[in-house]
């Protein structure tokens, strides 16, 4: 059931399916996006009332460019707003990345199992609830491997073909639920990342790879997207972050907020936040990921910097 009241900013209750302007900031285009009821949104007062409120409330959050710069450790402000957040609502992360390089970005050593109620690893293919393992999917089991030898042969033979102002190493990585291609290479220095994002943004290199793979592999049951700024990820189809949600089905929150910065179609955190169960949040760095997070859940500070 809806119910929306247009006094102090309104109240919408239930899945906002309304989607507005990326940054979700003009007025005319701002999207409806499903606050809590009052006690939901973890306002002062009444514990038990608190409590309730963090059992029904999820805030699910993308990693580089969200909670943290691309492939950089999360700031300390921001890791502290996090754990404020967590006493009002259940926190959790789902990250293209590996486990190992969620982990060193939020935290030192496996603490950040113990930071996040939830964290979803390779778009949620590998799950930890509650600081444990819950389960771990094999992308070569998935897709044989007559056909991943094809797709990595291809990759290969098309990247040395490309010509760049630089190339490093780890052009593939092979993670538990997808594969990450890099042209330039991932161990490229952070100011070498930049170089390439800003080539990538004029010749479309990505772009235009991804073309060339959907060409090659049509009718195989896989799917592509971007992954940060220099590369992209190649899954079996639903493998994408939506994945996640197939666990969080089970838990019955009320409603699950999404934060993410690669929203549009072709970006990694599109299906997910255009997934009728979750209230999707397009952000722009983890800044903005923490004022948004303030407006719905702490109005009484949303005015802070």
């Amino acid at each position: 059931m809806w119910v929306r009241t247009m006094g102090g900013g309104g109240v919408l209750r239930g899945r906002a399916l309304m989607r507005g302007c990326p940054g979700g900031r003009c007025g005319r285009h701002r999207r409806l996006s499903a606050v809590p009821p009052p006690a939901a949104r973890g306002r002062v007062g009444g514990g038990m009332a608190a409590a309730a409120a963090r059992g029904r409330v999820l805030c699910l959050f993308d990693v580089d460019g969200t909670l943290t710069p691309a492939r950089q450790k999360i700031d300390p402000e921001v890791d502290a707003f996090l754990r404020e957040l967590r006493q009002r609502v259940h926190i959790g992360v789902v990250g293209g990345s590996d486990y190992a390089k969620i982990a060193e970005q939020l935290g030192d050593g496996d603490e950040v199992i113990d930071k996040f109620d939830y964290v979803f690893a390779e778009n949620g293919t590998v799950q930890y609830k509650n600081g444990q393992l819950v389960s771990k999917q094999a992308i070569q089991d998935h897709l044989g491997e007559e056909l991943l030898q094809d797709l990595i042969n291809f990759c290969l033979n098309y990247m040395a073909l490309l010509k760049l102002p630089k190339k490093r190493g780890t052009f593939i990585e092979f993670r538990n639920g997808m594969l990450n291609i890099s042209p330039i290479g991932r161990s490229c220095t952070p100011e070498e990342r930049i170089e390439f994002s800003e080539l990538d943004k004029k010749e479309r290199i990505r772009e235009k790879f991804v073309a060339a793979l959907q060409r090659e592999f049509a009718g195989k049951g896989l799917r592509f997207s971007r992954g940060g700024m220099i590369s992209f990820d190649v899954f079996p189809e639903g493998w994408d972050k939506r994945y996640c949600l197939n666990v969080l089905d089970d838990e019955r929150f009320d409603t699950i907020h999404f934060f993410g910065n690669e929203t549009t179609p072709g970006g990694n955190d599109y299906e997910i936040y255009d997934d009728p169960r979750t209230v999707g949040h397009s952000v722009q760095n983890p800044q903005d990921t923490v004022q948004r997070c303030r407006e719905i859940f702490f109005p009484e500070r949303a005015n802070e910097c």
